[in-house]
C-alpha cells in the first residue's frame, strides 16, 4: 500500500506540474500540457486505479490551493477523470464462459477476455466532448457569447494594423470561431489516444502491464455508435448551444471512426508485400496535411455499415489476441 501511495504521489505531482506549465506562455509547455494525464495513466495501468485516484485527487488538491477553484476543476475533469477512467477500462477483463471446466478436473488459467478497444475509443470520445463543451461553457451560456468570446480572443492574438487588414482579419477571425469547437475536440481526442497508447507501451515496456497487448487491427465501435452519430447530426441543423455541442458531438465520433479506418487499413494491407511502405506513406501523408483524415473516417464508417473486415477474413471476426 506504501507504494502505490508513493507512485500516486509522484504520478500526481508530475502530472499537476505538466497541467500548470502552461502558464508559463513557453512553447514546450504546450506539449507538457497535452501530456499532462500521461503520469496518471501510467500509475492507473501499472499499479491499477487507486493509484490514479489517489494521485488525480492530491494534484488537482494542490491545484487548487496554490492556483485557486478553477484550476483544480478544470485538471479534475480533463486530466484527472479520464486517465482514472481509461486506465481502469484497460484492466478490465472477465473470464470466457468457456474457460471453466464441468468434468471436474483442475481448472486450467483462465482465459480472459478483455474490454474493446473499440468501446474505449468511444468512452476517449465521450471524454474529449465533455472536455470541449465544459471548455465551452467557461465563454458563455449561449452560442453567441461563446462564438464572441472566441472571436475576440482571436483579435486579441492576431492584432489589427489598419482598415483592410483589419477587415480580413475579421472574416478570418469568424471562419477560424466557427471551427474552433470542432479543432479543439479533434485536438483533445487525439491527445488522449496519445496519452492512452504511450501509457501501455510504457508500463508494457517495464513489465507492469498485466494484460496483453491488444489487437488494434480488430478495433471496432459498437453498432449503436451509427445511431448516435445520425442522432447528433441532426441536431447540428437546430441552430443555437444545442447546434454547436452537437456539432462537438459529431467530431468526436467521425475522429473515432477515423481511427478504427486506420485499424481497417491494418487488415485489409495485409496480404500486400509492400504493407509497411503504403501504411507508412498513409500515415505521413494524413499528418502533413490532415484533411486525408476524412477517408479514413469514410473507410470505418463503410466497415461499420459494410463488414469490410469481416468480408476480407472470409465472413469471421478479426482474431482475438491470446490472453
Amino acid at each position: 500500500m506504501i507504494a502505490i501511495i508513493l507512485i500516486a504521489l509522484a504520478a500526481g505531482c508530475a502530472s499537476a506540474l505538466m497541467f500548470a506549465s502552461i502558464i508559463s506562455g513557453a512553447l514546450i509547455s504546450l506539449v507538457l500540457f497535452y501530456l499532462a494525464p500521461l503520469p496518471l495513466m501510467v500509475a492507473a495501468m501499472g499499479w491499477g486505479p487507486l493509484a490514479a485516484t489517489i494521485g488525480g485527487i492530491l494534484a488537482a488538491a494542490g491545484l487548487g490551493m496554490i492556483f485557486g477553484l478553477p484550476y483544480c476543476i478544470a485538471f479534475a475533469i480533463t486530466v484527472a477523470l479520464p486517465a482514472w477512467w481509461l486506465g481502469h477500462l484497460a484492466l478490465l477483463g472477465r473470464p470466457l464462459p468457456d474457460a471453466v471446466p464441468g468434468d471436474g478436473t483442475a481448472p486450467a488459467a483462465p482465459q480472459l477476455e478483455w474490454y474493446p478497444v473499440g468501446r474505449i475509443l468511444l468512452w476517449i470520445a465521450g471524454f474529449a466532448a465533455l472536455t470541449t463543451i465544459a471548455a465551452m461553457l467557461t465563454l458563455g451560456t449561449d452560442a453567441e457569447a461563446i462564438m464572441g468570446a472566441l472571436r475576440r480572443g482571436l483579435l486579441r492574438m492576431l492584432g489589427t494594423r489598419d482598415a483592410t487588414s483589419s477587415s480580413d482579419i475579421e472574416r478570418w477571425v469568424t471562419a477560424f470561431a466557427v471551427i474552433a469547437p470542432s479543432a479543439a475536440t479533434i485536438i483533445a481526442m487525439m491527445t488522449l489516444t496519445l496519452n492512452l497508447w504511450l501509457a501501455g507501451k510504457i508500463t508494457a515496456t517495464s513489465g507492469r502491464l498485466h494484460r496483453p497487448w491488444p489487437d488494434l487491427k480488430s478495433a471496432e465501435l459498437p453498432p449503436m455508435t451509427l445511431v448516435a452519430l445520425s442522432v447528433a447530426l441532426a441536431f447540428c441543423f437546430i441552430g443555437g448551444l444545442v447546434a454547436m455541442f452537437a456539432q462537438i458531438t459529431t467530431t468526436a465520433l467521425m475522429m473515432a471512426y477515423g481511427l478504427t479506418g486506420f485499424a481497417v487499413l491494418h487488415t485489409l494491407t495485409l496480404a500486400l508485400k509492400s504493407r509497411v511502405f503504403w501504411l507508412c506513406c498513409t500515415y505521413a501523408v494524413v499528418v502533413t496535411f490532415g484533411w486525408p483524415v476524412l477517408a479514413m473516417i469514410a473507410l470505418g464508417l463503410a466497415d461499420a455499415v459494410f463488414g469490410l473486415r469481416r468480408r476480407y477474413l472470409g465472413g469471421k471476426p478479426p482474431p482475438l489476441p491470446a490472453a
